[in-house]
C-alpha cells in the first residue's frame, strides 16, 4: 500500500512539474511574440516618421532623416535576405558574421544621426553632413554587396537545379514515348503457339493504359475542384 501511495505521489509531482514547465514555455513564447510585435510596430512608426521628415522638412533635418531612412532600409533588407538564405545554404554563415560586424557600424551611425536631429546648432550639423553622407554610402554599399551576392548565389543554384531537372524530365519523357518494341527474333509460328493475341478491339499496349485518376497527386498550388468565377 505504501508503495502505491509513493508511486501516485511521484506521478503527481511529475505531472505538476511538467505542467509548470509547459506553462513557463508558453509564457516565454507569448512574451517573445509580444516583444516582436512591439518592435515591429515601433519600427514602422519610426520609419513613417523619418519618411515624413525627409519629404516634409527642408534643409538639415530632412537630409538627416533621409540618411537614417536609407541606412535602416538597406540594413534591414540585407538582414532579411541573409537570414532567409542561411536557412537553406549553410555557407552564408560567414556572410552573416560579416553583416553582424557591419551592423555595429550601422547602429553607431544611426545613433549619431539621431542625436544630430536634436542638435539646435544647424550650422555645425550642416558642416558634418558630407562626412555623414560618406559613412552612410560606405555602409549601405557594403550591405548591398552582401545582399546581392546572396541573391545571385541563390538564383544560380535555382537555375542549376532547374537545368538538371529539365534534363531528367526530357530523359523520362523520351523513355515514356518508347511504347513499341521490335522483336525480330520472334517468328510467326512462335507467336501463334502462344495465346498472346487479343481481339482487335481490345488490344491496348500496356504502357498506354491510362493511369488511375485516384492515384493522381498535385502540387499545393493546383487548382481546386471548385470552378473559378470570372467577372
Amino acid at each position: 500500500m505504501e508503495a502505491v501511495i509513493l508511486i501516485l505521489t511521484l506521478l503527481f509531482v511529475a505531472f505538476m512539474a511538467l505542467g509548470v514547465y509547459a506553462g513557463v514555455k508558453a509564457v516565454r513564447a507569448a512574451k517573445r511574440g509580444v516583444d516582436r510585435t512591439i518592435t515591429q510596430a515601433r519600427r514602422s512608426v519610426e520609419d513613417t516618421t523619418l519618411r515624413a521628415k525627409s519629404y516634409g522638412q527642408p534643409g538639415v533635418p530632412g537630409e538627416l532623416a533621409q540618411l537614417r531612412l536609407s541606412l535602416r532600409t538597406s540594413m534591414r533588407a540585407t538582414q532579411d535576405a541573409l537570414n532567409a538564405g542561411a536557412r537553406e545554404d549553410a555557407s552564408l554563415s560567414e556572410s552573416l558574421g560579416l553583416f553582424q560586424r557591419l551592423s555595429a557600424h550601422g547602429q553607431e551611425l544611426d545613433n549619431d544621426l539621431k542625436r544630430l536631429e536634436r542638435e539646435p546648432d544647424r550650422a555645425t550639423v550642416a558642416t558634418l553632413l558630407p562626412g555623414l553622407k560618406e559613412r552612410t554610402e560606405r555602409i549601405t554599399h557594403a550591405a548591398e554587396s552582401l545582399r546581392w551576392a546572396a541573391r545571385d548565389r541563390a538564383r544560380q543554384f535555382a537555375e542549376d537545379d532547374l537545368a538538371a531537372l529539365g534534363a531528367q524530365i526530357d530523359l523520362e519523357a523520351g523513355a515514356l514515348r518508347h511504347w513499341t518494341t521490335d522483336e525480330p527474333n520472334t517468328s510467326r509460328s512462335e507467336a501463334a503457339g502462344h495465346n498472346w493475341t487479343a481481339p482487335a478491339d481490345k488490344q491496348t499496349p500496356p504502357s498506354l493504359t491510362p493511369p488511375d485518376p485516384r492515384l493522381r497527386t498535385g502540387h499545393p498550388w493546383q487548382k481546386s475542384a471548385k470552378p473559378e468565377t470570372t467577372n
